[in-house]
This record gives C-alpha cells, structure tokens and sequence, in this order.
C-alpha cells in the first residue's frame, strides 16, 4: 500500500504517536508499519473482521444509555494497537507509581489526623463539600493500612510530547478488563508481530491484584479468605468487565442482594447456608455501598456494610470514601502535598487546573476564560463541561456570572490538545486523537503498574474529548520490552490432592435461582414454540381436520396461550400469541425473560451456550408484524426449536453436574411436567380424544412423533399415545420420566443440604405409575365409562401440574431466601 500515509499526515499543533514532525515513521513503529506496508488492503479488511467477530463472539460490550444499538452495545476496538518505547514506559510506570503512593497517603489523611487540612495544602471546601466525602468513614483505618488498592490515571500528550495528568480515577477504576481483552483479541490478530515486537505482558497487575487482596483480607486462623467482586448489576455500562474479571482473578461476582450482614460480619448467601465474605472487590460508587448509613434510597448496596468495614471484620477495594479524591479541583494542589510528604517533585505533572473557590485563582481562571475549560467541581453537579471557545460573548458573560454566583462549584482547566495515532478504518488508515489510561495496584512493595493500559480513540477526527459514553473506541497498548527481558511468565501457586475442588462452596444463590428460572424458560419457551407451531401448521396448511385445528385452538387458549377472541380475529390473535408485546404470554415476551435470566448466569455458561443464545436474541429481533407473514413466522418457529434443541444439549452435555446444573435441571423438569400434565389434561377433556389427527398434533407437542412412527408403524391411536407420553419411563418427554427424574434430583438435594422429602408428588408418581390404560379397551359401562376413567386421568394430570408449581415455590423458599432464624416466613 504505497499511499498508507495519504490520509494521516502530521500536523504541527498535536503530537503524532507514529510520525515525527518531518512525517517519518518513529523508530518503535517501524516493524509495524512495514507489516502494514506488505499487507493489502484485503487482507486488513479480513483481520478487521477477525477481530470484529471475536467481539460478539465473546460477548465484548459496552452500555450506553439510551443507545439506539440497546444496552449490549459491541464495544469498539480498532485493528492498529498503540505502541509506547520501553525507554518512555519506564518514566510514565515511575510517574503513576509515584502518583499512586501520593494520593493513597491523601486518603489516609483525610479520614485520619487531616493534618493537610489543618496546614491549608487542601482546601476544606474541595473536601467537606464533595459528595464522595463519608462522614462515617471517619476514624476508619482498613486492614493492611492501604486505602488505594488499584488506581487509574489518565493521560494526555503535549504537542512536545511530554505526558500531562487529566484526571485521577480512586473510586473504581474502570477498564483494566477491557484492556486485557483488547490484549487477547489483537494479540491474535497480529500473532507473529507481537511476538518480534516483544510486547510486555499484563498478567502482573491481575496477580498482583489477586494477591494483595486475599494477603490483606482480615481472617481468622486457619481461615482461606473469600473474595467477591460487588457489581451494581447488569445494567452497567461496563457489566461485561465485571464479569471478565470476576472470570480471570477468579472470584464469585456478587450482587448486593447476594450479600448479608450479620454481627458486623459480611456473608455470601450460598444454597448451603451464608459463607464469610473476607475482602470485597467493588465496582459500585462509593454513597451506594450502604443504604443504612451512606445513600438511604440505594436498593444495590450491603445494610450493614460500613459497620463491618468500621469492625475491622472486612476489606473493601478501594477504601468507601476514595471518589473523595476523584475532584478536578484538587489537582493543582498535589504539587505541594507531595513536596511536603515525599520532598520530590511530581514525575508526572497535572495539566494547569484553577479552582474558583479561591480569590485571586478565580481572577485568573475568568481572564483566560475563552480558552479555558470549565467544569463542575463536584460530581453531584448537573453541569455539563463547557469549552470557552466555544462560547460567544454573552455566553461567556452568563457563564462568568455563573462562576462568581458560586466560585467553590467550578474548575477550570487548560484545554488538552490530544495525541494522533492511527486507526484503521474504511478499508484504509486514518488518524483520531487519542488518550491514555493507565493503572497501577498495591502490593507488599509499593505500587506496581501495568505495563500497558486502556488507549481510548475519539469517534470523528478533530474532535476536542476521548470518551466511550459519546461513542469513542479503544486499541491496544503494546509497550515493547526493548532490550530488557521480558521477565518469566508467572507459575501458578502448586496444587496437590488435599487442593482439589469437586463442587463450587461459593456458589450464590441468586445465581443457582437464576439457573432455575433459566431452566423453566428455556423449556417454556420450547414448549409455546411446539404449541404454536402446532396451531400456525394447520392453520397455514391445506390439511382437511378442523377438529384437529379446533382442540389444538382451545387448547391454547385454555392454557393461556392464545388471546381471546374479542381481541381480534385468529390471524391477529395468532400475531399477538407470537410477537405481542403487551401480552405477557406470548412467545416473545418469554423469549425476553429467557434471555434476562441467562444474562444473570453469563459467567457459568460456556461460549457456545452463549452464542446460541445469542442466535436466539438475534432471530426474535429481526420479527416484526409489518414485514412478517404467517408462513415467515411458521419458518422462524421451525429454526427456533432447533436452536432451544441446542440449548437442551449445552445442558446435558456442556455443563458441569454442579448445583447450578441440577437446579437448571430441575427447572426445564417442572416446566415440562407442568406443561405436559396440562395440555394433555386439556386434551383429555375435549372430544378429539379419538381423532387421529389430533392425536397426531399431541405426539408432535410431546416431542414423540418418530418414536411413535418407529414402535408401532400405524397411525396414532388413543392408548399408545397415552402410554408413550405418560407412562414411558425411557422417554426423556412423558410425564412419568419428569417425575422419576425429578425425584432423583430431590433425594440428592436432601443428602446434602437435609431438606424434607416431597411426599406429595412421590404420592403422585405412584398413583401415575398405576395407571392401568387396559381400562380404557374394556371399559365396565362402554363409552360412559370411557369418559370417566379419562376424567379421572385428567384429573390427576392437573393435580400432578399443580404439584409442580408447588414444588417451584417450595424450592424457593428454601434454598433463594436466607432470613433469620428469628424472622417469621410463611412456610413456618
């Protein structure tokens, strides 16, 4: 590609990270630039795909709010990485290290002694005036004596290169999980360059984050500590980090609803009972931690949380009340804090930052006004930042006035020219101004940093701010080793047979509630997908059977399926049964409940499980009432069994024989016994029980129409059916298998966890099994007596139904709801 260079030229007012001032390629680049120059524009287009398809294909997202591609919104990761010399590696590493330690030993004085506040080095108004400042955190010292865990920075480059500090992150910095995923997907895109550039690797930072955590975590003798990573749920915008970390560092991810506190204590509410939570990895801010003592109105915190944390009885990383430092008023105060702690010189400067709260800063902010940025001082603000020139006269007269109005509110800042570099884009290299965020974390020896970070990438070109909420991207950051070694890759801590682990002791319950609900959906969801399949076929087709049509109708509206018929005509009715919105029943609103709750389990299903759920999301997507017709739709039900088909197999075959696994189980059995006790039930009540055609389309619901074909080589006859789809104990769909293996499932359940024996549906399963269908071939008063004992089997279908649903709720309340002993339920 002779004109790679044509559309990235260098420009004198911005530092290009591949080009110098004269537009030669910077020696660090040069191996990655010849490999661009050898490769075609086909064959960068082919990667870019690569790397694309790996995104969806692992579920990489980022939500942004109100986004019109939804809340799962692929996150954005260009094919060129960004490359930093080992040579300016080691002073930025040495700059944030230093910065780290610094803002740390501000935590500790903040709610310690607050000498820097008695000495006038931190204005009282940046502190005490900061939402993020806990009153009760006040006295607290955490185990280990570290209140900064991990720390964030971000970076801007100055036209002459030098690197300038924009913000500090202290609260929970976010995108450590992002960059290690952009790390594995482009380091296999470009395999053979990564390897002869001889990038560093980020394993370091996680191993230490692991480690520092678990040392420092309070214990008792004996005791291995239990870390969580608390998320706010899957609804935030970096949910997919979350889950990645809480993946890679091996730690349960945790909901506050998963955590109890009891005695100033925290536990994990696990099927066998509450397990101690030592130290609390948290990705949620700091005033929802605890709706007892922070924010009242957070329904995502731990009541009781602070309390433990005050006990000494828990860590949690960073320190409840670190947002605190996260103000940009406080930068130009770090400078002095640092020569009076430390007696050196910050190696890594902030960017020239005024806060208005002070007289004669304020005058000097409002002369520069026009060049200057301006943004709130607090995070409680609703103030959007406002570039100056972007203002005209009575603009920046109102906002001179705002200023004045109130000076504490406001900081001003110098405008950061951001960085070049290139990005692929349109089958062709383009530049985009860039940013850096760069992170380190405590360990036994200071504070170590990773080598590498988060390069975020602005949307368009000339743009003024690098954010992901304003749909920016990312790359990877590949510092190269240079002529040092690369170091050994970490060993792993040895394990020998008193270490090995057969079942998963920290296994939430909300997450095996989920597997629950994700069990009955699925099968919910296969189950409306045969009954309208049953019902569109014959409605669609040139078959000759309307009683066929007629019971298999009734049916579905005896179970809830099929709206009634004032709300239309059968045409309508049948649109709203697949793809209604507003009717809760229908196909598509539990096809939206199936993948809610998978969405809560993402971390116990594998990737191909995922991805078939995803097929699924996709397909349900792309039906729409305008475009589709009635045989697109009969079509679409064909392809979803097949996927639900698939999802029936990950189970079985996929998942570990974990207590997840058997509480999924037990949820696809109930939902299958419900509905096959029902809808036969409702067969058995019609009078279509002898009708071949009917009896066909119930083989079809069962899911036993060659199997049927196979044994008898006739057409379907009234006691066989009854016999294949109630009474078969080798076939995986009759109702009497569901039982037996729910049982099964039940005693395992009581062997480990002492819970009662279900009485009634071993009941139940007796009375099944007795069945004698002869009595169907001799009936003692002829078609009268008939008609009873099919009463009788229908009744005892919807007893068994009801059972069921009993049996669900039972569940529930045993194993999903951990109460006091004290506390009074229902059930006692």
């Amino acid at each position: 590609m002779p004109d790679l260079l044509a559309d990235c030229p260098p420009t004198p007012r911005a530092y290009h990270e591949m080009l110098d001032a004269s537009g030669r390629v910077r020696p660090h680049w040069d191996k990655l630039y010849q490999h661009l120059e050898r490769s075609s524009p086909a064959q960068l287009e082919q990667r870019q795909a690569l790397l694309d398809r790996q995104i969806l294909e692992n579920g990489v997202t980022y939500n942004v709010y109100a986004d019109p591609k939804g809340t799962d919104r692929p996150w954005a990761l260009d094919l060129l990485p960004n490359l930093i010399s080992a040579e300016e590696w080691q002073g930025i590493a040495a700059g944030v290290a230093q910065r780290a330690r610094l803002l740390d030993s501000v935590l500790a004085d903040i709610y310690g002694p607050q000498q820097l506040l008695a000495d006038g080095l931190l204005p009282t108004e940046l502190v005490f005036g900061h939402n993020n400042f806990l009153w009760p955190c006040q006295g607290i010292r955490p185990p280990g004596g570290t209140y900064l865990h991990s720390y964030a920075v971000d970076l801007r480059r100055a036209p002459d290169g030098r690197w300038w500090v924009i913000a500090d992150r202290t609260q929970t910095p976010s995108g450590a999980g992002y960059a290690l995923e952009n790390r594995q997907i482009i380091s296999r895109t470009f395999p053979d360059l990564f390897r002869e550039l001889r990038v560093q690797h980020l394993s370091s930072y996680f191993r230490t984050l692991r480690e520092t955590l678990v040392q420092q975590a309070p214990r008792e003798d004996n005791e291995t500590p239990m870390v969580v990573l608390l998320t706010p749920g899957r609804f935030n915008e970096t949910y997919f980090e979350h889950l990645y970390l809480a993946r890679h560092l091996g730690f349960p991810l945790v909901e506050g609803s998963d955590l109890t506190v009891r005695n100033a204590t925290l536990y994990l509410k696990t099927l066998g009972g509450l397990q101690r939570v030592h130290a609390v990895l948290r990705r949620l801010d700091d005033d929802f931690c605890d709706p007892l003592e922070l924010r009242t109105d957070s329904a995502l915190g731990v009541p009781g949380l602070l309390e433990a944390v005050r006990q000494g009885r828990v860590l949690v990383a960073n320190a409840l009340g670190s947002g605190v430092l996260e103000s940009p008023g406080l930068l130009g105060f770090l400078p002095k804090i640092q020569e009076k702690l430390f007696g050196e010189e910050l190696l890594l400067p902030s960017i020239a930052t005024w806060w208005c709260g002070e007289a004669p800063v304020l005058e000097q902010a409002l002369e520069k006004l026009a060049d200057l940025l301006v943004m709130p001082a607090f995070p409680s603000q609703s103030f959007v930042p406002q570039f100056g020139h972007d203002l005209d006269a009575a603009g920046l007269a109102n906002l001179t006035r705002r200023i004045r109005a109130r000076p504490y509110a406001y900081v001003a800042q110098e405008v950061a020219q951001l960085s070049q570099a290139p990005v692929w884009q349109d089958e062709h290299m383009q530049s985009r101004a860039i940013g850096m965020r760069v992170y380190a974390v405590a360990s036994a020896d200071g504070y170590r940093v990773m080598p590498g970070g988060l390069t975020r990438v602005s949307a368009e070109s000339g743009a003024q701010v690098v954010a992901m909420q304003s749909g920016g991207g990312s790359k990877d950051t590949w510092v190269l080793a240079g002529h040092a070694a690369l170091g050994e890759a970490p060993r792993p801590r040895p394990l020998g047979v008193h270490d090995v682990v057969r079942r998963d002791p920290h296994l939430p319950s909300r997450i095996v509630e989920n597997l629950f609900w994700f069990g009955r959906y699925a099968e919910r969801c296969d189950d409306l997908t045969r009954l309208l399949r049953v019902v569109l076929s014959r409605y669609v087709g040139d078959d000759d059977e309307p009683m066929a049509l007629a019971t298999a109708l009734q049916l579905a509206e005896d179970l809830g399926v099929l709206p009634d018929e004032e709300e239309g005509t059968l045409e309508e009715r049948l649109f709203v049964a697949l793809l209604g919105e507003d009717w809760i029943y229908s196909l598509r609103a539990n096809l939206q409940r199936l993948n809610w709750t998978a969405s809560q389990v993402r971390g116990r299903l594998s990737r191909e499980n995922w991805l078939a759920l995803m097929e699924i999301q996709r397909e349900a997507q792309t039906l729409e009432r305008e475009e589709a017709d009635l045989g697109e739709l009969l079509d679409f039900l064909n392809r979803l069994l097949m996927s639900l088909s698939a999802l029936s197999g990950f189970a079985l075959d996929d998942m570990t024989r974990d207590d997840g696994w058997r509480f999924l189980m037990i949820g696809r059995r109930i939902e299958r016994l419900q509905f096959l006790a029902e809808a036969i039930a409702g067969f058995l009540d019609g009078e279509a029980v002898q009708d071949q055609a009917a009896l066909e389309w119930l083989l079809e619901l069962g899911n036993s129409t060659i199997t049927y074909r196979s044994r008898y080589q006739a057409a379907p006859q009234l006691i066989p059916v009854l016999d294949l789809l109630l009474l078969d104990e080798q076939n995986p769909h009759a109702a009497l298998f569901q039982l037996l293996e729910l049982e099964k499932a039940l005693d395992h359940l009581g062997e480990q966890f002492g819970s009662q024996n279900e009485l009634t549906l071993a009941l139940l399963t007796d009375r099944l099994r007795l069945v004698d269908l002869g009595t169907l071939e001799n009936a003692l008063f002829g078609e009268a007596g008939k008609r009873a004992v099919l009463n009788g089997l229908s009744q005892l279908l919807r007893a068994v139904g009801e059972a069921a649903g009993q049996l669900s709720d039972r569940l529930a309340l045993r194993f999903f709801a951990h109460v006091d002993a004290s506390q009074q339920t229902v059930s006692s």
